[in-house]
């Protein structure tokens, strides 16, 4: 059975750093991108990066020059470092495997992350 673990969240001050990992567990195949997601209560779940099976890259305009997203294939493990946190960073963030076929998505639990001072 696949999962999806977060970890990593937790509090900090502005202009602070987290990394969060997503730990997967389980046979994943046909892997289209894997990815990082946030939502706020009140608002819709939101992409905040993306790396495709084949290496590319893609951000939220939001977290550009300051997310970067990455992965440890020996692992099997989903990173995000986040620097230089904005207090509009507070969310619960979300790991995501997009595959080719159904099931299309798997998602983890969730990690929250607090930058407030």
């Amino acid at each position: 059975q696949v999962q999806l673990v977060e970890s990593g969240g937790g509090l900090v001050q502005p202009g602070g750093s987290l990394r969060l990992s997503c730990a997967a567990s389980g046979s994943i195949t046909n892997i289209r991108s894997m990815g990082w997601y946030r939502q706020v209560p009140g608002k819709e779940r939101e992409l905040v990066a993306v790396i495709a099976i084949g290496g590319g890259t893609n951000y939220a305009d939001s977290v550009k020059g300051r997310f970067t997203i990455s992965r440890d294939n020996a692992k099997n493990t989903l990173l995000l470092q986040m620097n230089n946190l904005k207090p509009e960073d507070t969310a619960v963030y979300y790991c995501n495997y997009r595959r080719y076929s159904f099931p299309y998505d798997y998602w983890g639990q969730g990690t929250e992350v607090t930058v407030s001072s």
